[in-house]
């Protein structure tokens, strides 16, 4: 009963998200927009591309953090399950890509899924990190708008709040060793899985290693303002860099929930609902959506597919361990 209430909620929200598209779109002159988009300058386009890519290669190099405790030496290799998460995150709903990443590395290293599961707990939590960091810096010390600034009392609870979470796994004892659990089945298997998990959550969580991941986000989260920047010149938007991270927070807000493959269309919605309240054109803002998101995600997807073509049918055969 409760899995069944979960799928109506989950499609009921799926329903006002597309009645609130087709509203969107039926807002725009789309004529408008490709004119917009077809005076795009190629070589700044390139150039928010690039370093859309190097933000992306400083992901894996922050999920590398994390995973050489576990014996994944190779910062190749985190790049590279990087991108091929990246890429299916492009193509699916639900975020399937950060299983991929687990299934790429542990079957490439033989190591176990849990612990590697753990590593990406982590790394994903350091972006969130940085997101909040930068919201509560902008808020702090911008001139965002009023809509923005009003959760700046929020910004500094959550901020204080992961603080609070990070100093309790780097206080928290090691556990050395794996416990051994009578018992046989799929709930022992979870349990098993489970306290692998916990362990190595714990093990590898330390205060140099989260100094040098909270560095890497803050210069990942930068260079995510420096791409907007750059498409919105190449399109010749007159948004101010105060504006770019404004539609940069917007857009993220939900980061960690995707409604549609690659965001498409909600992305659209919040950046031109952000540069309408900034008093900026909604024509030209579509379009400029339009181009950082063909920027992010086209040759992130290709890549992520080249790196690896197998990896859809993969990840559902990740293993207990």
């Amino acid at each position: 009963m409760t899995l069944y209430r979960g799928r109506i909620t989950r499609l009921a929200v799926l329903a006002v998200i597309a009645v609130a598209l087709v509203a969107f779109a039926r807002t725009i002159d789309w004529a408008e927009t490709w004119q917009a988009i077809r005076g795009t300058s190629p070589l700044l386009f390139a150039a928010a591309a690039l370093v859309n890519l190097l933000s992306l290669v400083l992901k894996g190099a922050r999920w590398w953090v994390f995973l050489r405790p576990i014996g994944v030496a190779s910062l190749w290799l985190a790049i590279r399950a990087t991108f091929v998460g990246a890429g299916l995150n492009n193509l699916l709903i639900a975020s399937g890509g950060d299983a991929a990443r687990v299934v790429y590395v542990a079957r490439s290293e033989k190591a176990s899924s849990a612990a590697v599961l753990a590593t990406l707990a982590l790394e994903r939590l350091f972006e969130l990190v940085g997101y909040v960091v930068l919201l509560a810096l902008a808020v702090s010390f911008l001139q965002v708008p009023v809509s923005l600034g009003q959760t700046r009392p929020l910004a500094i609870v959550s901020l204080a709040v992961i603080l609070g979470l990070l100093v309790y796994l780097i206080r928290y004892p090691a556990q050395s060793g794996v416990a051994v659990l009578e018992g046989e089945g799929l709930l022992h298997r979870a349990r098993l899985y489970g306290g692998n998990f916990a362990r190595t959550l714990t093990g590898i969580s330390t205060a140099p290693r989260f100094a040098v991941s909270l560095a890497i986000s803050v210069i990942v989260w930068a260079l995510q303002v420096a791409s907007y920047q750059l498409t919105a010149l190449a399109a010749g938007f007159s948004i101010s860099l105060v504006g770019t991270i404004t539609a940069l927070l917007a857009v993220n807000l939900g980061f960690a929930v995707r409604a549609t493959p690659g965001n498409i269309g909600v992305f659209q919605m919040l950046y031109v609902m952000t540069a309408v309240g900034l008093g900026l054109d909604p024509d030209q803002a579509t379009g400029v959506a339009l181009l950082i998101q063909a920027q992010q995600i086209l040759p992130v997807t290709l890549l992520g597919l080249i790196a690896s073509p197998g990896i859809l049918g993969a990840t559902r055969r990740l293993s207990a361990g």
